[in-house]
This record gives structure tokens, sequence and C-alpha cells, in this order.
């Protein structure tokens, strides 16, 4: 066992937990970065059904997140928590929305509000 862990260290993964959920695993690990520096992932894994190979698979999607955005992402996961269980938006303002934006013109930062929707192409809209 001690020896799985090694490796696991040597690969910066520093720490794991996951949590299974109905038909879904969620995996929070802990990984460092070569510089030493901390982020953690998370990662969805459905077990599906290849019709065409007549297999079982997993379907795996992945969440970096990084120290500095910490606060940020446990702010927005406890907002739309607490709505969904009170129905009661919370009263935080939504700064976390708001990004720099470099202008090409005078290469100054300016704040624009980015909507969800606005990072998708048309393509990806169904």
């Amino acid at each position: 066992m001690e020896e799985n862990e090694n490796k696991d260290r040597e690969r910066g993964e520093i720490f794991s937990r996951a949590v299974r959920a109905g038909k879904r695993t969620y995996f929070f690990d802990v990984k460092a970065t070569v510089g030493e520096e901390q982020y953690i992932t998370i990662t969805e894994s459905k077990r599906r059904f290849n019709n065409e190979q007549g297999k079982f698979f997993y379907e795996k999607h992945k969440l970096f997140l990084y120290k500095e955005d910490f606060d940020k992402f446990s702010n927005g996961l406890s907002d739309v928590v607490e709505f969904i269980r009170t129905g009661k938006a919370p009263e935080r303002p939504e700064t976390e929305t708001e990004v720099l934006v470099e202008t090409v013109e005078d290469q100054k930062p300016t704040r624009r509000t980015i909507e969800f929707e606005d990072l998708t192409s048309d393509s990806d809209r169904h």
C-alpha cells in the first residue's frame, strides 16, 4: 500500500476522495504542480454502454480548480446550493461574473460582464 502512495505522490497526487452518487462517481483529488503548488481536480465519472462494441465504458469530465480560485468557486457553489434548497437567491453580489478584458485599441483592461451563453459558439447551442 505504501508503494502505491509513493507512486501517487511522484505523479503529483496527494489526497483523493471518491463520492458515489447514484449512477455517477465524483473524484476529488488534490494534486501538486512541479513547483509544489496544490490544486484540485474534480472528475465526474458515469458508466455507459456502447451498443456498437457491446461493452461498458466510463465517460469522464474533469474540472481543474486552482488555489487562487477556491474562495470564488466555493462561494458560487454555496450560492447555487442555497438557492436550490431554499428557493431564495443569496444576498451576495454577482461580481464573480465580471472579468478583466484587454482591448486591442488602448491595451487598457476594461470590465465586462460575461454570461455563460457568451462562451459557446452558435454551433454548440442546441
